[in-house]
């Protein structure tokens, strides 16, 4: 565990430091997934996850969860529409424990964090929020013009200061050799195994939908179980009417009683039934 100080001037210790991972890009996979709760911080320290990522509005929650995983912090692209509000987020998030921050903008938002000594994530190849301008759902780099645009791409951001990159559906022989170039830690998201770090979400891991990314694969069938249980809650609820209406609930076990000479002591005390 590496000796760190947080933006809050707080004593902390993590698995990895931005520095870490720089050092390490190249020589060994780590992996990465998403945590937006306590729960899901806390399962991902236990499975030996290197590294989480979730909404910056959950940062509490996920340091909580997870205090010593490297976090980054994702500032949402329509909840932070100007470079104040995207400031203001990084800032709170990273006093509230991120180790760095992931925004989808353009390089002139990675160069304003950048500018503070904020570790920035940026997002390369398919942006889903930005798939229209790309016809929809597609992989990014699929021809040799569109492979060289994806590395130019690479460039304006190593320029701009970011020092990681979520990289999104890019042919797995593109992201390889990018990943060889450039000094950004790729994150490699449906990219294959060529990225520095495999990234995959935690809902898609564990099988919390029956639909999935192409990319993706279940290693859970959390699913099934949530079906299991709305069967098992509905079950149970029907149950509880028909045994009232039925009058078998409740039962004498399930009663509190009191002995007969306090009950017949307690009548003596209240009017006679019917009397006002």
């Amino acid at each position: 565990m590496k000796r760190i100080y947080d933006w809050d001037a707080k004593f902390s210790l993590r698995n990895y430091t931005a520095a870490d991972l720089r050092a390490i890009k190249g020589k060994r996979k780590l992996t990465q997934t998403t945590a937006n709760s306590i729960e899901e911080a806390a399962a991902a320290a236990d499975a030996g996850i290197d590294l989480i990522m979730g909404n910056a509005q959950n940062t509490k929650a996920a340091r909580e969860g997870a205090p010593n995983l490297f976090f980054t912090a994702a500032i949402a692209l329509p909840d932070f529409p100007t470079e104040k509000d995207v400031l203001t987020a990084a800032f709170q998030a990273m006093k509230e424990g991120a180790d760095s921050v992931y925004t989808a903008r353009g390089p002139h938002i990675v160069e304003m964090l950048a500018r503070e000594q904020i570790p920035v994530m940026c997002h390369l190849g398919l942006v889903p929020r930005r798939s229209g301008w790309n016809g929809g759902f597609q992989a990014i780099g699929r021809t040799a013009d569109e492979a060289h645009s994806l590395w130019q791409a690479f460039r304006r951001m190593e320029d701009a200061g970011a020092f990681s990159v979520e990289a999104e559906v890019i042919p797995e022989p593109v992201m390889r050799e990018i990943s060889r170039r450039t000094s950004l830690v790729t994150m490699s998201l449906g990219s294959g195994s060529g990225g520095d770090v495999i990234y995959l979400f935690q809902n898609d891991i564990c099988g919390e939908q029956p639909e999935r990314p192409r990319h993706a694969r279940a290693f859970g069938d959390i699913h099934s179980l949530q079906e299991k249980i709305r069967a098992e809650r509905r079950s149970a609820l029907g149950a509880f009417r028909d045994a009232v209406h039925n009058g078998e609930f409740p039962s004498e076990a399930e009663t509190a009683t009191i002995g007969d000479a306090d009950l017949e002591e307690f009548l003596e005390r209240i009017p006679v039934e019917g009397d006002t």
